[in-house]
């Protein structure tokens, strides 16, 4: 049987931590202007993932995470 692949998609959007915690990115592209720094410093942090998406995300990075 051959290996399964994990989604290539989702392992460059996802962190799992030591701890088996979800982590992603939030978005951020247009009207930065009218949006407060401190609103656009927390778009760069990383933020767990929803505990009611977290089974599809660990079922797309494989069976390891």
């Amino acid at each position: 049987m051959p290996k399964q692949k994990r989604h290539s998609g989702a392992k460059k959007r996802f962190k799992v931590t030591g701890t088996g915690k979800l982590l992603r990115r939030k978005a951020m592209n247009h009207y930065l202007g009218k949006k407060s720094a401190k609103r656009k410093r927390s778009f760069g942090r990383q933020h767990d993932v929803d505990p009611s998406d977290t089974r599809e995300v660990k079922r797309l990075l494989g069976g390891g995470s």
